[in-house]
């Protein structure tokens, strides 16, 4: 269970295969592997020892790729650091992982100063792009054309491979331990579960620095597949990425998927190469998931359910049941069933299985199973019991073992007592004419408690208003769980740095002056 032991075998089986393209630039396995050998000698050279944490700031690269190789090599740990951070942020993750070298290219070069502030310890800062170096920074290139190649130290198994920042409940990033026997196993299981074979090709849309890009990625690699590369996401640049370089498999999350349908220069004969799409990170709205079966036909959709705490794949759902009518009908709004190698069960507060159909928290174990939190012991006593990880996500299995997911727990509204879980409601809004994006939160009610609201974002095309929602709702699920008011807002929802929708923020202001955040 070696993060690096993919590369030498595409190095050693395909030596000659583009392993990486981005831009102008194309490199072999063979090349690849040398390439990290030195970038990790230099690294060495730097005073990285084994188990030292190595960050990175940039958007995504073939050099991205590297950095995760080399780091490992030399036996450090990645720190991959989220790239809608504040400068404030970023100095806490680095000042948490005491990560002593930084990686940043050219896009969020500006950033440095402020985060050098924010950072208690001095920083070696590699440049990553091709363009003049900054004054005290170290070139890429340079560190690679002067340093002599090592041999890897084969970190495995428990050893830490990195440190994945994740939201925290205290307000700051928890830091999630993920060793390499988590990150390997989450190759094979996407290697599988994404039927991705050597002759494949990958491509790199959603931001490298999270894991749910992170677990393509590693799949890929697990099969020999080529990388390519954007930098950042935009619906045209991956559509003209896409009608380009000709990948047989993409990852996409739900918020990607709008912004490519809804985009001008969006054509189904461009999508003809891709196989397979993953898609994940977020929940996927009905309404849109049934329009992407409908235009992209010819793609074999497959949900992948997971946190960061997983390192980070939990189940999928296969291609198969992405239908409405037939044998394998009824299972869309399913998160799939656990992947090889998975345990899943649905417990109660007293940690005790519930019976099938009963809505639970979803606890998972595997070989894939994080640490830990960096440096919170009380966090990790109440995320980890006997070796399982209790995601906080609310759901119910049904008997054929599918996974149902009804809400984040934390994300549930309680009015009049009911459970409401915002999921459901979305869901049915989201399949409403006009249409384009929607939140549902759960806000202040003298009468209630709490009052399920909604943040419908239209499409322009036709006019909504709150009576319709309501009544629209009203056809398809229980009187408490309508709607009790809704708004339509023209601004995009606040987003994090793996494109979901920041609930926390638009439920915000509708609290301010409350003694607590929930009635």
């Amino acid at each position: 269970m070696q993060m690096t032991q993919p590369l030498h075998i595409a190095a050693e089986t395909t030596p000659t295969k583009l392993a990486t393209v981005f831009n102008d630039r194309s490199r072999t396995w063979a090349e690849t592997r040398d390439r990290v050998a030195r970038l990790a000698g230099a690294l060495r050279n730097l005073g990285v020892d084994t188990g030292d944490r190595v960050a990175i700031l940039g958007a995504n690269s073939d050099r991205y790729l590297e950095y995760y190789f080399a780091t490992w090599w030399c036996g450090g740990v990645v720190v991959p650091m989220n790239v809608r951070w504040s400068a404030e942020e970023n100095g806490y993750s680095l000042n948490d992982s005491g990560a002593k070298v930084l990686f940043v290219d050219d896009l969020f070069g500006a950033h440095v100063p402020g985060i050098q502030k924010e950072t208690d310890h001095a920083l070696t800062l590699i440049h990553l792009d091709d363009t003049d170096c900054p004054e005290g920074w170290l070139d890429y290139e340079t560190l690679i054309a002067e340093s002599d190649p090592i041999e890897d130290v084969f970190r495995s198994g428990e050893d830490l491979a990195g440190i994945y920042y994740t939201g925290g409940t205290t307000g700051f990033p928890k830091g999630a331990m993920i060793p390499h026997r988590s990150l390997w196993s989450n190759g094979v299981f996407l290697a599988k579960h994404m039927f991705v074979e050597s002759g494949d090709s990958y491509l790199h849309c959603a931001p490298m620095f999270h894991l749910a890009d992170g677990a393509g990625s590693n799949g890929a690699t697990m099969a020999g597949a080529t990388h390519y590369f954007i930098p950042m996401f935009a619906p045209a640049a991956a559509i003209e990425a896409v009608a380009k370089y000709r990948p047989t498999h993409a990852l996409w999350v739900p918020t990607m998927v709008q912004m490519i349908l809804d985009d001008p220069s969006f054509e189904p004969s461009k999508f003809t190469s891709l196989k397979h799409v993953l898609y994940g990170a977020s929940p996927m709205p009905e309404g849109l998931l049934l329009r992407a079966l409908k235009e992209l036909s010819s793609i074999g959709w497959i949900q992948g359910y997971g946190q960061t705490e997983m390192g980070p794949i939990i189940s999928t759902l296969a291609p198969k049941y992405h239908t409405v009518e037939g044998e394998f009908a009824g299972k869309l709004r399913s998160a799939g069933r656990p992947t090889v190698g998975t345990w899943v069960r649905i417990v109660d507060e007293d940690f005790k299985e519930v019976p099938r159909g009963s809505v639970g928290e979803i606890a998972v174990s595997g070989p894939h199973t994080m640490q830990g939190y960096w440096n919170l012991d009380e966090q990790t006593e109440a995320a980890l019991r006997d070796g399982w990880v209790l995601t906080g996500d609310g759901a119910y299995m049904d008997e054929d073992g599918f996974i149902f997911i009804v809400d984040r727990v934390k994300d549930m509204i309680i009015t009049g007592g009911e459970n409401v879980f915002s999921a459901e409601v979305e869901s049915v809004i989201s399949t409403m004419n006009g249409v384009a994006g929607v939140a549902v939160v759960g806000i202040p009610s003298e009468k209630w408690g709490e009052a399920v609201h909604a943040i419908i974002i239209p499409t322009g095309k036709v006019e909504l208003t709150e009576e319709a929602v309501i009544a629209y709702c009203r056809d398809h699920i229980a009187n408490y769980k309508l709607p009790r008011s809704a708004e339509f807002r023209s601004e995009p929802f606040p987003l994090s740095g793996a494109g979901k929708v920041l609930k926390k923020d638009l439920r915000a202001p509708f609290w301010e002056g409350q003694e607590r955040g929930v009635h």
